[in-house]
């Protein structure tokens, strides 16, 4: 307790939230002290605090778990004061903010917000939220925003692009988010605020058109693992390619491993339709059962198939298998930046810096 509140006069963030002493404010630094020492539910945190010293030093020993409700009501309609405060604190005109989302599964009926969706939990059948987090280029946490679960992630850029230039009054950003989040389309609506810069990163498929073009070659990465490259089916953009080895096992690994268990699957498959030599499974039949086998480990693309009643056969597409085994290990970072705002390497670190905010996440 003493460790967490001395860091939090450190941090100064009883003056983030709010930047007089009330009672509200007391209840929420004690929340977030009890997050970090024993997370749990609020009616949970009404009694561990009986029995600590963190209820005392914040003189909350008689807050009830309606208080605890009532403080959060408090703080989220202080929440756009807040990410001021923190925006003013981190980011500052030229910087670079990391973005990402995510989503949790969630098992109420009460929630708004809560709506039939992917959730990264893994959880099928459940309700999600979507939530995204802003950061600076550090990864610490500047902003975070809920959606409905059923939102998509590139759908959710404008509303970070308005929180930035609108909400915190930069002129002058470079937005760092994934191949998943800054897709075509939406960098296609970044490229209408001339200030606004952002790195992302290329598909799959963009990555097998460079290939295809000529403009990515193994010859590349004679020397070193990173080179700048230009590509007419990218104008104005800088294209950073990227070879890691490590990555470029893995892949290999991974994909044999998918392709035997998806053609272990199939041989039983295969025994099975054998087996039914009185009343044999139709086409249609052999169709479904096989759509749902082959697109487990979705490996439906590296097989060709042959159906006909009472006969399943199937081949590795080793032509497909080689063309996907020909990126492996390849990733391209892109970005609307001249070399002279940012350098090639930094234009990399600044991609994989992401991974503070999946930090933040966890």
């Amino acid at each position: 307790v003493e460790a967490i509140l001395s860091a939090f006069g450190r941090l100064g963030i009883d003056k983030l939230i709010a930047s007089r002493p009330s009672p509200q404010r007391r209840v929420v630094l004690a929340m977030i002290a009890q997050r970090l020492i024993d997370p749990a539910s609020k009616l949970a945190c009404t009694r561990s605090w009986h029995n600590t010293t963190l209820a005392q030093e914040m003189k909350v020993q008689d807050a009830d778990v309606d208080d605890l409700y009532q403080a959060l009501d408090w703080l989220w309609a202080r929440q756009e004061r807040i990410e001021k405060k923190l925006a003013a604190r981190h980011l500052q005109d030229g910087c670079r903010a990391l973005y990402d989302v995510t989503s949790s599964y969630y098992e109420g009926h009460c929630c708004p917000l809560a709506c039939r969706g992917h959730n990264r939990d893994g959880k099928k059948n459940t309700l999600s939220i979507v939530y995204g987090l802003l950061t600076d280029a550090r990864g610490r946490p500047v902003s975070v925003q809920v959606y409905p679960g059923n939102t998509g992630d590139p759908s959710t850029v404008p509303d970070q692009v308005d929180k930035l230039r609108g909400g915190f009054g930069l002129q002058r950003v470079v937005l760092v988010g994934d191949r998943g989040m800054l897709t075509q389309t939406q960098i296609e609506h970044l490229r209408a605020w001339p200030q606004l810069g952002w790195i992302s990163a290329l598909r799959s498929t963009s990555l097998r058109a460079l290939m295809d073009a000529g403009a990515i070659r193994r010859s590349l990465f004679d020397q070193e693992n990173l080179a700048e490259i230009t590509s007419p089916l990218f104008p104005g953009e800088r294209l950073v390619v990227c070879f890691n080895p490590l990555l470029k096992e893995d892949r290999a690994r991974t994909r044999n491993e998918l392709l035997d268990a998806t053609e272990k699957q199939l041989v039983k498959l295969s025994a099975a339709v054998a087996r039914r030599t009185r009343h044999p499974m139709s086409k249609e039949q052999i169709g479904l059962r096989v759509g749902k086998t082959i697109n487990r480990y979705k490996m439906a693309k590296h097989f060709e198939l042959t159906l006909e009643d009472g006969r399943l056969q199937w081949q590795r597409k080793e032509s497909s298998i080689a063309a996907e085994a020909a990126l492996d290990g390849i990733y391209v970072v892109r970005t609307s930046e001249s070399p002279q705002t940012l350098a090639r390497d930094d234009v990399v670190r600044s991609y994989k810096l992401l991974a503070q905010v999946e930090r933040g996440f966890r």
